[in-house]
C-alpha cells in the first residue's frame, strides 16, 4: 500500500512524536527535563519506515512549549490521536510503527532519570498511550 502524506500531515505526525516527548519532559521532576527530552527525541530518530523518514526532521515549525503541562497535553493529546486516525486510514502497519516509535520515545525519555520513571511520568506515559489508542 502506497501512503501520500502532506506536509501538513508530516507536521502533524512530527509534532504529536516529539510533543509526547516534551509533555514527558514537562512532566518530570527530577530536575532533568532536558536529559529526558534529549534521550526521548533520540528514540524518535531511530524510528524506520515511513514513520523514521518523517520523524528525521524535527518540527521546527511547532511550539512544543507551554505555560504549563496541561497547556502542552491540550495540543498533544489530540495530536497524537489525530496522527494515528490518518495513519490507519493510510496504512495500519505503518501506524503500528507510528505508535511503537511514540512508546519506545516515551519509555526511553522516562527512565532518562537514574531509578524507575516517578508516578507522574507513569501517569503521563498512561495518558499517551491513551490518546493513541483513541483513534
Amino acid at each position: 500500500m502506497s501512503v501520500t502524506l502532506t506536509d501538513q500531515d508530516k507536521s502533524t505526525l512530527r509534532t504529536a512524536a516529539y510533543g509526547a516527548v516534551a509533555l514527558m519532559a514537562a512532566a518530570d521532576a527530577t530536575g532533568k527535563p532536558g536529559k529526558v527530552a534529549a534521550e526521548g527525541s533520540v528514540a524518535l530518530t531511530s524510528a524506520t519506515g515511513l514513520v523514521g523518514h518523517v520523524l528525521a526532521d524535527y518540527p521546527k515549525e511547532s511550539d512544543l512549549s507551554g505555560k504549563s503541562v496541561a497547556d502542552i497535553a491540550d495540543r498533544v493529546l489530540p495530536d497524537l490521536t489525530a496522527a494515528m486516525a490518518l495513519l490507519k486510514k493510510q496504512d495500519p502497519a505503518e501506524a503500528a510503527n507510528f505508535r511503537t516509535a511514540v512508546l519506545v520515545a516515551v519509555e526511553t525519555a522516562a527512565r532518562a532519570a537514574k531509578g524507575q520513571p516517578s508516578p507522574v511520568l507513569v501517569d503521563m506515559n498512561r495518558k499517551i498511550t491513551e490518546a493513541l489508542d483513541a483513534a
